[in-house]
């Protein structure tokens, strides 16, 4: 029970950081495509999870047999999602060691398994929404030491690990003048070097990692709402019947 309080506790503090370093953030937030319900969707975010993100964070209350869930057998999970030394009934943990990660980055990488639950802004939108535009607007930094920086997270210490995928990009800005004063407008990007996806293709990766994430966070989600589906059409039939039982128990009552 400690153990998971505290991860709830860093991955909150992981967001209260991020709306502080953002200065309430600078960019408005992409709509992220959710889809926990598609299969294939989830299973592709999964592997890209395993690859590009358990590197660093862990994921310490999924074990990797959940992901039968959707969809994988044992075998598939292993074939594909374990390192050589881990068990299919082990949960998620991270390859780094937390002394290198804290060296390296400043602070032992949080865990992720409820990150997408984590951060939410009013107006703005929920985790998921978040993690898909954190993740689409890294950008080439050089004044920083991991040579990359985010329009949502500004100074993340975070290195832009899907960059091979994306490319290097930057971001053009319009100055506008309001009330007497100039401020800098976002207006989109510059490719610097092309990544092996084209940005449709990252985009919808992108997409899929975050709703792994988000099914995660969650895992019984899809059966609670798909019960809870089953419940209100037997409440509604139920009571349809409760009131024609009590419409013909009263009917010959003066």
């Amino acid at each position: 029970m400690k153990k998971i309080i505290l991860t709830l506790i860093a991955a909150l503090g992981l967001a209260a950081g991020a709306a502080h370093a953002a200065g309430g953030d600078t960019i408005a937030w992409d709509k992220a495509p959710k889809k926990t319900t598609d299969l294939a969707s989830l299973q592709n975010g999964a592997k890209v999870f395993v690859n590009y993100c358990l590197n660093c964070h862990s994921a310490a209350f999924m074990r990797y047999n959940r992901l039968r869930d959707i969809g994988l057998t044992d075998q598939q999970i292993k074939d594909n999602l374990l390192f050589t030394t881990d068990k299919v009934g082990e949960t998620m943990k991270s390859a780094i060691d937390p002394r290198q990660a804290k060296e390296w980055f400043g602070a032992n990488p949080p865990d992720l398994t409820v990150i997408a639950r984590s951060r939410s802004a009013i107006g703005k939108g929920d985790g998921v929404d978040y993690l898909y535009t954190f993740l689409r607007t890294y950008y080439r930094d050089e004044t920083k030491a991991t040579g990359w920086n985010n329009l949502a997270f500004p100074s993340v210490g975070m290195p832009h690990v899907l960059w091979e995928l994306q490319g290097s990009r930057r971001p053009v800005f319009e100055e506008v003048e309001s009330h007497g004063h100039k401020t800098q407008v976002f207006k989109g990007w510059e490719q610097i070097t092309p990544g092996v996806m084209t940005p449709q293709q990252y985009d919808e990766t992108i997409a899929d990692l975050v709703n792994y994430l988000a099914w995660m966070g969650e895992p019984a989600q899809n059966t609670r709402i798909r019960v809870g589906v089953w419940v209100m059409i037997f409440l509604g039939f139920f009571t349809v019947l409760a009131w024609r039982l009590n419409a013909a128990y009263w009917k010959d009552v003066k």
